[in-house]
């Protein structure tokens, strides 16, 4: 082969190696830091760069978007001298390329020591509840710590955040057992509330039920003696108005005799003195009622006979108006009368007799049937 086109082919491979090497292409969100014979030159921003080939070389490619770091747990005790163990988050941001390739040989390692000695001096001064929380005031301290430190390395931190706080099992354990008294208090406090709330309306409704049946008691009461008011009025007006006689109001004297005797709770019955003449006035009453035709004078034996049955009757010859005589259906109507009234008082009577037998302790007394 001609030396000439060795020559030539050599001469082209090394102009494109140089020209390869003169150009360098940086990705979106990268950095490079060149250093020119072994110093820092310069750091390349996104898109064509062109370098000294052989003279400058890249030493570190940073990524500067923002980055999630997730620490392993580490134990760290309490106020209280306990061991809990505690993992944390960190959100960092490279703002300056050339501070975090020189100011700190690996800034991940050193944000992580930074973390936990940080976290050590903060939850030291905290018993485990407060530990618990107080999670953001932690978080504030620590971001506080680690911008101020990391700074200088050219990194931005943007959020810390606590992940997860693990005390001891028997520490969980005696912590469940707590968390399931309180609710268990909270629950008999609430059944407590709701047997209160259901006695005192409970009692609320008998109040107001028992209100409303007295209510309705006195309303009651009062209208029924407002009617019997009225009865009684229109009664006494009928009788005034009609000029009731007096026979028929011993009539309905005899009548009211039998219900005398007729309640649970009596014990003793008295006849009134003048049943014997209310008797002789419904006997006239039958006698004046039972003879529609022209009056007849009756024969001296039977006006004696009567008059024997009278005497007979009050031991005494009763008082007959003048002008007045009864026929024998007179009479007879007469003794039926006087005997139904008879029947009737003794009715009543036994009635009586029976109730006082009912209730022995009550004291007896002696019917009497005097004027």
């Amino acid at each position: 082969m001609d030396p000439v086109v060795i020559l030539t082919l050599v001469a082209a491979i090394v102009v494109v190696f140089l020209v390869a090497s003169t150009v360098r292409i940086v990705p979106q969100a990268r950095r490079y830091n060149i250093e020119r014979f072994g110093r820092y030159h310069r750091t390349l921003q996104p898109g064509l760069n062109l370098v000294v080939p052989v003279a400058d070389r890249i030493n570190t490619k940073l990524d500067v978007r923002e980055q999630v770091y997730s620490s392993d747990p580490r134990p760290v005790i309490t106020e209280d001298n306990l061991v809990v163990n505690i993992d944390t988050v960190l959100y960092y941001q490279i703002t300056d390329p050339r501070a975090a390739a020189y100011e700190v040989a690996d800034y991940l390692q050193a944000i992580d020591q930074l973390t936990v000695t940080t976290l050590r001096n903060v939850i030291g001064s905290m018993d485990l509840e407060e530990t618990l929380t107080s999670r953001e005031e932690i978080n504030s301290r620590l971001r506080a710590v680690l911008d101020d430190a990391t700074g200088k390395w050219g990194i931005r931190v943007n959020r810390v955040e606590i992940k997860a706080i693990d005390p001891p099992h028997t520490i969980k354990e005696a912590m469940e057992k707590q968390m399931r008294a309180e609710r268990d208090k909270r629950a008999a406090i609430l059944h407590a509330e709701g047997e209160r709330q259901a006695k005192i309306l409970t009692a609320e409704g008998t109040k107001q039920k028992d209100i409303l049946e007295a209510q309705g008691t006195q309303q009651a009461m009062i209208l029924r003696a407002d009617g019997e008011a009225k009865a009684v009025e229109l009664v006494f007006q009928a009788v005034h108005r009609n000029n009731a006689d007096p026979k028929i109001l011993a009539y309905k004297y005899l009548e009211t005799l039998p219900h005398l005797a007729s309640s649970d709770n009596n014990t003793f019955w008295v006849i009134p003195g003048e049943l014997t003449e209310a008797v002789r006035t419904v006997t006239r009453a039958f006698g004046d009622q039972s003879t529609p035709g022209p009056h007849k004078t009756a024969p001296p034996e039977e006006a004696a006979t009567a008059g024997a049955d009278d005497t007979s009757d009050e031991g005494r010859t009763p008082e007959l108006d003048a002008g007045w005589s009864a026929s024998l259906d007179a009479a007879a109507a007469a003794d039926e009368a006087e005997k139904q009234a008879a029947a009737a008082v003794s009715d009543a009577k036994a009635e009586a007799e029976a109730a006082a037998a009912k209730s022995p302790q009550m004291p007896r007394r002696e019917h009497t049937s005097g004027g």
